[in-house]
């Protein structure tokens, strides 16, 4: 069972890997920005966490 404390970081890491995912779309599409995105996408997107909400 999960405690309490792990569900609230869980939510925080799952929050955290969207905003990198609208933050990547967002440098992609508006400013042609493709080496930071593509960077940020791996990096928002690697805790062990979010990995296992997926």
């Amino acid at each position: 069972m999960k405690t309490e404390n792990e569900n609230i970081i869980l939510q925080k890491a799952k929050a955290f890997a969207i905003r990198c995912v609208k933050l990547h779309q967002y440098l992609q599409k508006d400013k042609k920005e493709y080496c930071l995105s593509n960077q940020m996408i791996r990096s928002g997107t690697s805790s062990q966490h979010v990995r296992r909400l997926h």
